[in-house]
């Protein structure tokens, strides 16, 4: 390729990838001259993982773009206001940066609802070629409705059946993994503290996006306490944890994070323990659990 620089690290770019059909002969060819960093982006749902591993089997990274955190919010608009004040801004918009090109909240609520459309009834249904949306649609909005509740595949096929949405728990277990596999939902697993295993009877979802959530459903019932999980989730995702459900006996914690959160007082071992709460305040210690505002923990201003 004659633009290629010698000597220099040369980096390839290409958009949209999956419009162009064959391109993985391409992409090969161009990978085995050497010399490139070459990167693909384009439609989650037709660059999903075991595409990839079948197409470029062994000489492919997969790079995960959350959408902005509050502090690159922040950093967006130059910090408005109040941290509180961009703290509930953010929640309300979400984080995906396309939708802020629109002043008003509407308009970007109405592009966020194309990419959602977008990314079920052209993507998915598409790429898998399912006899319509709608089981798709009810149960994706099923799914945000109740981000953070603990849920199965039977569950929730019986809850889309008693609205007149037949379905089964195996279309509902499949169609939850078509939505994972293009991100629009993250899950976490339940972890048992005590026995120190998995549990694959139930587990929760989280929404890419609070924006999306919104956009989709509506701002009626704002529900702040299950966004604000679901923001915390992603956080934890975002700084390279993985997060599950924590059960301990017949209790539970929000999140069991790889690098140590625990349930605070329940658990008499080294672990740290962190409650994370919109405090207001400045971090504090109460019997051995140390308490972090949230707003400032997103922002990485207290930390643990």
């Amino acid at each position: 390729m004659e633009w290629r620089k010698e000597g220099a690290r040369n980096r390839l770019f290409i958009d949209e990838v999956q419009l162009c059909e064959g391109f993985e002969k391409a992409i090969n060819s161009i990978h085995a001259r050497g010399g490139w960093d070459i990167y693909l982006t384009g439609s989650n749902a037709f660059l999903l993982s075991s595409d990839l591993a079948t197409l470029f089997t062994g000489r492919h990274r997969e790079v995960h773009i959350l959408p902005f955190s509050l502090g690159e919010y922040r950093s967006y608009f130059g910090e408005q206001g109040t941290v509180d004040d961009d703290f509930d801004g953010f929640i309300r918009r979400g984080g995906l940066a396309g939708s802020y090109d629109y002043d008003d909240i509407s308009e970007s609520y109405g592009y966020i609802r194309d990419v959602y459309k977008t990314i079920l009834t052209r993507d998915l249904v598409q790429k898998f070629s399912l006899p319509d949306s709608t089981v798709l649609e009810r149960l994706a909005e099923y799914m945000m409705d109740n981000s953070g509740n603990l849920n199965s595949p039977n569950n929730i096929a019986n809850v889309l059946d008693a609205n007149r949405v037949p379905t089964n728990h195996v279309t509902v277990g499949r169609y939850i993994s078509y939505l994972r596999d293009a991100f629009v939902f993250y899950e976490a697993k339940r972890y048992d503290i005590k026995g120190k295993r998995y549990l694959s009877t139930q587990a929760k979802h989280y929404v890419c996006d609070s924006g999306m959530r919104y956009a989709v459903l509506g701002t009626r019932d704002m529900d702040w306490g299950r966004m604000y999980e679901n923001a915390a989730f992603l956080e934890l995702m975002r700084r390279g944890h993985e997060a599950y459900v924590g059960k301990l006996y017949q209790k539970e914690a929000d999140f069991v994070a790889k690098r140590g959160l625990a349930p605070p007082l329940s658990v008499r071992d080294a672990s740290p323990k962190v409650l994370v709460a919109r405090t207001r305040h400045e971090p504090y210690a109460r019997e051995g659990v140390l308490v972090l505002d949230f707003t400032r923990w997103l922002l990485g201003e207290q930390g643990f």
